[in-house]
């Protein structure tokens, strides 16, 4: 598309060309077709092979018919309108709602004033409190209200750090290849270094402790300021869960280095397969038996309502702790955070009743309980189905399912398609997905989009949507394909 640079002062020359350079594959070129599709069906379009577009490509749970919990919805809807407080006896008589969701709200209310209004900088006291009271559960170690900053969903905490760690064009940030693509797009609009290092697909996608030393080794020589190291914990693209071996290893890696650990941890709730390890218990945990060694790693731990079984994506709700760090860093840091006012109060709250559902013997438990469970086993129950119908695929090698929403298997496609797809201008995994969603409405990510080694192909897709039949159109498709390219 073409402008005319005399009419405007904005042309696409002399905007920031860091904005120009970054790539967000989720939302790329697919999406948007895929839209496209979405708005022809709802127009009665009868010409395209399938009656509906699964968006496999971004982990939008709400979008793909997952309900949201019905506690956090209801205290939400009294937090938007507390007149409905004057009518408590409706509430509980003819709505449905418990005694303890009107308790919840009260509180949050009186806690915020009203979510309409700014609250503090780095979030309501109260609900800080409630974030290092669910820590100090989870870890067994004592967490503190003031390194806890609300954020609007992880995404906004992961821009504030990234922004006090670049300092200059040479600062460079370990990134972990397939990534998930906000941090490299954020580093190339900050015009910071990626140091991609890569993860070890033999192994389910665990984290490989020489690669990453190969990798900061390697950025040193190119005299690169390697400051930080990213672990996306369960991964995104990849699903994986990494051991608590594996976790420790990163830990003592960063302590011998001077790194900041990023750990992203908005999947903590979706382990299918052992156990989540916080990056925060791991690291106090070695602090206790190796205090001078341990004392002064800085971690940065982020969480979310997007993701787990809440899967608020738009209410942007999130948080990160930080340990470790300078008090005048941290002070800078508040100052950040304070330049955009505040993180949205409603999803401040959200992120209350996160940290702080309904417990066993409180009015709203039981339900609480039947749709937290509900939700978990549909995902486990699909990424299997997902994961049994890549078996079955020509091709195609998949790793077992452990976790977060997104399956990451490789594919290999005969030689004719890599000629189809180099004619028109495109890797094989961006030809491929490409034809799967013309065929069959199922929008998915190619690999190409979160990095992957050389001469591998990849794609990326959640396990979200409802219902198998999808699954069913993926497989027919694929084997089409390859008929018409053998």
């Amino acid at each position: 598309m073409s402008t005319t640079t005399s009419l405007r002062s904005l042309n696409i020359d002399n905007i920031n060309p860091r904005v120009k350079e970054a790539e967000y594959a989720v939302r790329g070129e697919l999406a948007v077709i895929s839209e496209e599709y979405r708005a022809r069906l709802l127009n009665g379009d009868t010409n395209l092979p399938f009656d509906q577009v699964i968006s496999a490509n971004i982990g939008n749970p709400q979008q793909l018919d997952q309900k949201p919990i019905t506690f956090f919805r209801q205290v939400l809807s009294l937090l938007e309108y507390p007149p409905l407080l004057e009518k408590e006896d409706v509430l509980l008589n003819q709505l449905g709602y418990k005694p303890d969701v009107i308790a919840r709200a009260k509180w949050l209310l009186k806690t915020v004033g009203s979510v309409g209004a700014y609250s503090a900088s780095a979030g309501a006291p109260g609900i800080k409190q409630s974030i290092a009271t669910f820590i100090e559960g989870r870890d067994g170690f004592p967490a503190d209200p003031k390194d806890i900053y609300l954020s609007a969903g992880a995404s906004s905490g992961v821009n504030t750090l990234l922004h006090i760690i670049c300092a200059s064009p040479q600062t460079g940030v370990l990134v972990p290849i397939p990534q998930y693509p906000l941090y490299t797009a954020s580093l190339s609009v900050l015009d910071a270094k990626c140091v991609p290092y890569y993860l070890d697909e033999s192994k389910n996608w665990g984290t490989d402790l020489e690669a990453i030393k190969s990798a900061y080794k390697q950025a040193v020589a190119e005299d690169i300021d390697v400051r930080a190291i990213v672990i996306i914990n369960p991964g995104n693209p990849t699903g994986a869960s990494l051991s608590e071996e594996d976790v420790e290893a990163v830990i003592k890696f960063a302590a011998q280095e001077k790194l900041v650990v990023i750990a992203d941890e908005v999947y903590q709730t979706n382990v299918f397969k052992g156990k989540f390890h916080s990056f925060k218990g791991a690291l106090r945990s070695l602090q206790k038996t190796e205090p001078e060694k341990y004392a002064n790693v800085e971690l940065a731990s982020l969480h979310s309502v997007s993701k787990g079984m809440v899967g608020e994506c738009g209410h942007r709700g999130g948080y990160f702790e930080l340990a470790g760090f300078d008090p005048l860093v941290q002070e800078q840091i508040y100052k950040f955070v304070s330049i955009t006012l505040c993180a949205p109060v409603i999803g401040q709250c959200l992120v209350e009743l996160m940290v702080n559902p309904p417990k066993p013997g409180e009015p709203s438990y039981e339900l609480y309980r039947q749709e937290w469970d509900n939700i978990f086993n549909g995902l486990q129950e699909r990424a299997h189905a997902m994961w049994e119908a890549f078996k079955d695929m020509e091709g195609v090698s998949c790793g077992k399912p452990q976790g977060s929403m997104y399956l990451f298997p490789t594919i290999t496609v005969p030689p004719k398609a890599v000629e189809a797809a180099h004619k028109e201008g495109r890797s094989a995994d961006e030809f491929y997905a490409h034809r799967m969603l013309k065929a069959t409405g199922v929008c998915v990510v190619p690999g190409a989009g979160f990095g992957q080694k050389e001469d591998t192909l990849h794609i990326r897709t959640t396990f979200l949507a409802p219902g198998t039949e999808w699954i069913g159109r993926i497989k027919k498709f694929h084997n089409e394909f390859f008929e018409e390219f053998r």
